[in-house]
């Protein structure tokens, strides 16, 4: 397997989970970093998580992770930050991360491979970026399963 392999692989397995999740959510790429043998994917969700539906948001996750045999290696229960990583079979790095305002983050390393070029992802993202900014903002998009609470949250400055 080479760099380009490995992402491909990233790919698949955060179409997969994303996939898996429902009501759907939106999400936009983050950066795709490569190492001396290793590559890194990331995707972010635009949609607003609440507090109160985060949980249910992981334990979606957590059992399709499980069911595909991915196997925990860590889980951060932090009320306002919680986070779960996991390793597949073939040894790949998977985490989903909660930050700031209940954005979602998914990033999976791979392991070591043969180097190569790597090219841009060539799944589509579902949510709206603009070109020119340089950073993701906030989760900006409501859904009325997952962003449940959030105006309540907003309004008590949480």
């Amino acid at each position: 397997m080479d760099m380009q392999d490995a992402a491909e692989r990233a790919d698949e397995m955060l179409d997969s989970v994303l996939d898996e999740v429902e009501p759907s959510v939106l999400w936009v790429h983050g950066p795709t970093t490569a190492g001396n043998c290793t590559v890194t994917r990331r995707r972010t969700v635009m949609t607003v998580v609440s507090a109160q539906r985060r949980g249910s948001f992981l334990g979606v996750v957590d059992r399709f992770w499980r069911k595909s045999g991915y196997r925990v290696t860590s889980i951060n229960s932090h009320v306002d930050a919680p986070a779960i990583y996991v390793k597949t079979q073939d040894g790949f790095q998977v985490s989903l991360t909660v930050a700031d305002k209940g954005q979602v983050h998914f990033t999976v390393d791979s392991p070591c491979v043969h180097r190569s070029e790597v090219i841009d992802s060539t799944s589509r993202a579902t949510a709206f970026l603009d070109p020119e900014a340089r950073l993701i903002p906030r989760p900006n998009v409501h859904s009325d399963f997952w962003s449940a609470g959030a105006n309540e949250e907003a309004a008590r400055g949480a």
